[in-house]
């Protein structure tokens, strides 16, 4: 899906729609500085990754998913799911009042509920699977080869880091501490294994041979 308004962003060629406007101006006001930068980021990579590899997929779906990947991750955090599907519903509700249709609106959804789970998300839909590369990307380094050093500077030199890897780690810690029960099927499990004192997760293994089945 092509849009005629773009504009560039860090060098990168975005939508320059009301509705990414609106979606960026969303996530400014749910986001940390460090963690605003980080889904910007994430986008701007994403989209790289997208004109490199020639990929179509819809520019708002993307720019909506990735932007609002993270609207929970915060302090406040209490669950009671997990962290990325409260902000999926969350970003489900911004694309259903901007009169997106029940399609983009699934794929936004998706695009926020997988995008630390790239084992399949980045098997999923076009929008997911670069929503995903985008934010692996800025996290973990996922991919970072794909972009040029001399773009991935430029981006990163626009929205630094602002010490992402501490804010983060403390942030995830924080999220195993105070709602253990939404962090036990993800990431944040190896968070709370390495840092959290008296972080203790069941076995999915006791599960299973605890279930109520003779065998």
């Amino acid at each position: 899906m092509e849009f005629e308004k773009k504009r560039l962003l860090a060098g990168v060629a975005v939508p320059d729609t009301d509705l990414v406007g609106r979606a960026l101006a969303f996530a400014e006001s749910k986001c940390e500085p460090y963690l605003f930068n980080h889904v910007v980021r994430s986008w701007l990579f994403a989209a790289s990754i997208a004109s490199i590899s020639k990929v179509e997929h819809d520019p708002e779906v993307l720019a909506i998913g990735t932007l609002l990947h993270d609207v929970t991750l915060n302090t406040a955090f209490r669950g009671p799911r997990r962290f990325e599907v409260e902000a999926a519903d969350i970003a489900r509700t911004f694309a259903v009042d901007a009169g997106m249709d029940s399609r983009r609106t699934q794929l936004v959804w998706d695009c926020v509920a997988l995008n630390s789970t790239p084992s399949i998300g980045l098997y999923k839909e076009p929008e997911v699977s670069l929503c995903t590369a985008g934010i692996c990307l800025d996290v973990v380094g996922l991919g970072y080869e794909k972009i040029g050093v001399e773009e991935i500077n430029f981006i990163t030199t626009a929205f630094p880091r602002l010490d992402l890897k501490m804010k983060m780690t403390k942030c995830f810690c924080h999220m195993a501490q105070s709602a253990p029960a939404t962090s036990y099927d993800n990431f944040l499990r190896d968070f709370g294994m390495r840092y959290v004192e008296g972080y203790s997760p069941p076995s999915s293994a006791d599960f299973v041979m605890n279930s109520p089945f003779n065998s």
